[in-house]
């Protein structure tokens, strides 16, 4: 069992299918998938810059270049659309809500204040 907030045993079950091969490649063995992830997941919820993700999820450099190289191939792009579409199945996805981020911008002079005074 892990440190509090990271993946639990069923998470990681749901998850490790979605994930690029363990197996040893050219250049060594790749660190643990379920320790990078759980750090890089560390960095996202305590909005924490990468060289300050703890020493347990091995080297901030290890999390920073597994999380870009994933995203460049789209193994990020196929976890999400998996986990939406079980979600989905599951009944667990409710697409009713509604989100308003409109927003407009004007000069600081467009609200009719004097200049220079």
């Amino acid at each position: 069992m892990g440190v509090a907030g990271d993946l639990s045993d069923a998470e990681w079950a749901r998850l490790e299918s979605l994930l690029p091969s363990m197996a040893p490649q050219r250049g060594g063995r790749w660190r643990d998938h379920r320790q990078v992830i759980d750090g890089i997941l560390w960095r996202v919820e305590n909005g924490a810059k990468w060289h300050q993700i703890p020493d347990r999820y091995g080297p901030w450099k290890t999390c920073y270049y597994r999380f870009s190289r994933w995203d460049a191939d789209g193994t990020w792009a196929r976890v999400e659309k998996q986990l939406r579409a079980d979600a989905e199945a599951r009944g667990d996805l409710d697409w009713r809500a509604q989100v308003d981020s409109t927003v407009a911008r004007a000069h600081q002079h467009a609200a009719g204040a004097r200049k220079g005074g």
